[in-house]
């Protein structure tokens, strides 16, 4: 489950033409993860159209009426997944939302830098997702 802004919009370090985070769904796609954005966007608000087969699902806090950190937003996209919230790793530059994941049973990654998310989340998935 990623964040929109500031984390699957990062070009990172390297400026990469496409976002490193962007990447790493495709590869997590082709290892059979489920994939999820999650962003407190109005209800009109979808990620671009080319990722949509990148994603499983897309929650925003104007399509649900909660927004992040309270915990039913996560709680609610976890169920759309058709996963537990233990099963899920969430990915947000805010501190604040990826403590409201972790109350809500989730794994939080703290967004700083692609190359450091990069890293925790293949430790955390146990594969690889930069190139």
């Amino acid at each position: 489950m990623l964040d929109y802004g500031g984390v699957l919009t990062d070009h990172g370090e390297d400026g990469a033409v496409e976002p490193p985070l962007v990447t790493a769904l495709r590869k997590a796609k082709k290892h059979g993860l489920r994939t999820a954005v999650l962003s407190n966007a109005d209800g009109w608000w979808a990620p671009p159209m080319e990722w949509s087969p990148l994603v499983d699902v897309t929650i925003t806090s104007g399509s649900v009426g909660i927004a992040k950190p309270d915990e039913e937003i996560y709680l609610i996209t976890a169920r759309r997944m058709n996963l537990k919230p233990e099963e899920c790793v969430f990915v947000d530059d805010l501190a604040v939302n990826v403590r409201g994941a972790a109350r809500a049973g989730m794994v939080g990654v703290h967004h700083r830098s692609t190359r450091s998310t990069l890293e925790e989340l293949e430790i955390l998935l146990a594969i690889a997702l930069r190139d």
